[in-house]
């Protein structure tokens, strides 16, 4: 669906209590592309859709915001490549990559792609069951393991992973389930481990942990840092102690930012607005997930080599952060 053809105004008959006339109304439509339902995603982009329903007009029009389930960050950064969304959350890797024609975007970079702004770190979570016998990476030979729906991040991550790790996806045996289907087939002893990078707690792995023995698999050590010198956007965190329920130690892992990002085909007193809508209201992202506490204007700019939209920078100078 093409931008033009989206941000067609509706005209909404309004009655008025004074008069008892009718008054037409116009709003423009913007759409945010999440991700599954069991990420962190996804209750974030529903929050913020709102946030902009409530908060942001241009000329007079309200825009009208909706969030919309996607695939993950790589079939995000595709519908924006195609404008056939306003905006999306991606991985910064994942944006840069594009932006830049690398990795899974070699040969075809995606260079209309633009950055409103930084939102929170993404955890890296490498989960299986207890009992696996899986203490580490090396130990996924032989097993199966997702590395996410088709378009994900984690695809490249665990490519990269398994190289350092002196391995290739041929020694593995691969799933493509969401970051829900996966905890389910892992429940139900179909499958090994999962890969999954979102914001801490992800909804599929705090469900997973309810019912079963969890263990988070440590990413660190040489291997890890020779993966950072090939993808330098993964920093070296810790998953905090019981972030679920029966993991009572931190667990070295790594984290990558997560982008808010456009196209350049949206106007810039849209971009600008939206902008403002969320770094603004900041305190309410915070209400629907923890990692909304975490966007801040701080990190606003940390989006990687992909340019910010004109719109964003306009509202990011006005804040003193650009110059």
């Amino acid at each position: 669906m093409q931008f033009k053809r989206r941000l067609a105004i509706a005209l909404v008959a309004v009655v008025a209590t004074a008069s008892g006339a009718a008054i037409a109304q116009q709003r423009m439509f913007f759409g945010v592309a999440t991700g599954g339902t069991g990420g962190t995603y996804y209750p974030l982009g529903g929050m913020l859709a709102q946030l902009i329903s409530n908060k942001a007009t241009v000329d007079g029009k309200k825009i009208s915001a909706t969030a919309e389930a996607g695939g993950a960050s790589v079939a995000n950064v595709k519908l924006l490549g195609n404008k056939d969304i306003e905006s999306a959350f991606v991985a910064a890797d994942i944006l840069d990559a594009a932006y830049n024609g690398k990795g899974q975007f070699q040969g075809a970079a995606i260079k209309n792609v633009r950055a409103l702004g930084a939102l929170y770190p993404e955890t890296v979570q490498l989960i299986t069951r207890a009992d696996s016998g899986i203490n580490s990476v090396k130990d996924l030979k032989g097993k199966s393991i997702s590395s996410g729906s088709p378009g994900s991040g984690q695809y490249q991550l665990l490519t990269d992973l398994l190289q350092v790790y002196g391995m290739t996806r041929a020694d593995v045996k691969e799933d493509l389930s969401s970051f829900t289907q996966a905890v389910d087939k892992i429940k139900d002893g179909n499958l090994h481990a999962t890969l999954i990078t979102a914001g801490v707690p992800t909804a599929a792995v705090t469900d997973f942990a309810q019912s079963h023995a969890l263990k988070v698999i440590p990413l660190s050590g040489p291997e890890i840092a020779t993966l950072q010198k090939q993808q330098p956007y993964y920093a070296n965190v810790q998953l905090p102690a019981n972030s679920y329920k029966g993991q009572t130690e931190a667990v070295p892992t790594l984290a990558v930012m997560a982008v808010w990002a456009t196209h350049d085909g949206v106007p810039e007193n849209v971009a600008y607005e939206v902008t403002k809508a969320l770094y603004e209201n900041i305190a309410i992202m915070g209400q629907v997930h923890v990692q909304g506490k975490n966007i801040s204007l701080n990190t606003a700019l940390s989006v990687g080599t992909a340019p910010l939209h004109p719109g964003a920078m306009k509202y990011f100078k006005e804040k003193g952060i650009v110059k």
